[in-house]
């Protein structure tokens, strides 16, 4: 058969899915909005295609908002990517929340795009956000991301639900 499909991460995967962030991210730590949250606590969808993991989300409900905390493809434009933002939203959805919102680095114009012709607005750039959390909370950032391009604004979209 062949196809996505969609399904919660189980308990048993945990440590599956921080070797996962680890491979891919080179941490379970993301740092934003002046904080850092550790993905390994948070709920998670996992896209398969064929069988094979494709792709990961992370989310947290906090109130009206649901944050998309992490998107990690392995496979690209099998729809993993697209899928696991339908879930969330529609798990949003079902909580009450009014938003979903991801964040993003100015180097990732994938991402960007992605997320933009999946319905996201850019809604906030955080100037110098990502120069301050690679000062005061993960040191480990890199200077440097996509294409060369420095690493120093951290950038919000959101999607109405």
């Amino acid at each position: 058969m062949t196809g996505t499909s969609v399904r919660a991460l189980r308990d048993d995967e945990r440590d599956w899915v921080a070797g996962f962030y680890d491979e891919h991210w080179g941490s379970t730590r993301m740092a934003r909005l002046g904080e850092v949250v550790d993905l390994r606590g948070l709920p998670a969808f996992v896209a398969e295609y064929d069988g094979e993991v494709a792709a990961v989300a992370t989310y947290a409900i906090d109130g009206g908002d649901c944050e998309l905390a992490a998107l990690t493809t392995s496979m690209r434009r099998v729809g993993g990517g697209s899928a696991l933002v339908k879930a969330v939203a529609a798990t949003a959805r079902e909580a009450g929340c009014a938003r979903l919102w991801v964040l993003t680095t100015n180097d990732n114009t994938p991402a960007l795009r992605f997320y933009q012709r999946a319905g996201f607005d850019l809604t906030a750039l955080h100037r110098g956000a990502v120069d301050d959390a690679r000062r005061e909370l993960k040191p480990e950032i890199p200077e440097t991301g996509r294409d060369g391009i420095p690493i120093r604004h951290e950038l919000v979209l959101e999607l109405a639900l």
